[in-house]
């Protein structure tokens, strides 16, 4: 009973995530070198951004917490990932001259957006309850994760070839991210139960192997949600 009041106060919370925060239209930015080769970002694309490496700090601050509540491999090794993907996204910040958007130094836990600290909070409240509960989260991270990093490629200008690249290859470690806990829940006995995507789009991720190298070859997400 526990388990499905918390589930129903996130699925609640989820939907104020995945395309809300970061649609922003409006002018553009230059990137380092100005129009002498890098085309401009539109605000929403900078807002994307930002948005998406703090949602990337989400989700490794939670399983750096998780670890070292619970003392489980998946949350060390996953939160190691989720550092390189924060790494990923910096890396297109610093390239765009972005870096005054974002803050380095905030310790583990403590997020800018609203929304995205409210969330922290509550999955945190929910994952220190049992280790089985913070599996569950674990799931519910990495799927807002994919729709996010899917809407992101959605909406990027054709042209930023850099920013789709990076997404498509952060979007295919996630789901490499949730293969792997539906994997440990399973293993524990329980069948998962999607908190924000269809039964049909996870059955479609954990179903498909996991990708030993997410990078070239990944194809452009056409619009499912």
């Amino acid at each position: 009973m526990l388990r499905l009041r918390t589930f129903m106060t996130l699925a609640a919370a989820l939907l104020l995530l995945a395309g809300t925060s970061y649609s922003v239209a409006g002018s553009g930015r230059w990137g380092a070198g100005g129009s002498g080769g890098i085309s401009p970002l539109s605000e929403g694309e900078i807002a994307g951004l930002v948005y998406m490496w703090e949602e990337e700090k989400l989700a490794r601050d939670s399983y750096i917490l998780l670890d070292e509540k619970w003392n489980l491999m998946i949350f060390a090794s996953i939160s190691m990932s989720e550092q390189r993907h924060m790494n990923a996204i910096k890396l297109l910040i610093d390239k765009y001259a972005l870096g005054d958007r974002i803050d380095e130094n905030l310790p583990v836990g403590s997020l800018v957006d609203p929304i995205l600290q409210t969330l922290f909070g509550d999955l945190m409240d929910w994952g220190m309850t049992s280790m089985m509960d913070s599996l569950y989260v674990g799931g519910a991270i990495e799927e807002v994760d994919i729709l996010d990093l899917e809407e992101m490629i959605i909406g990027t200008d054709s042209d930023h070839t850099d920013l789709i690249a990076t997404y498509e290859n952060l979007l295919c470690g996630s789901r490499n991210h949730l293969r792997a806990f539906v994997r440990q829940i399973e293993m524990n006995g329980e069948a998962y139960v999607p908190f924000k995507m269809s039964e049909e789009r996870v059955a479609e991720i954990i179903t498909s192997p996991m990708k030993q190298r997410c990078g070239a070859g990944n194809r452009r997400v056409k619009g499912k949600r």
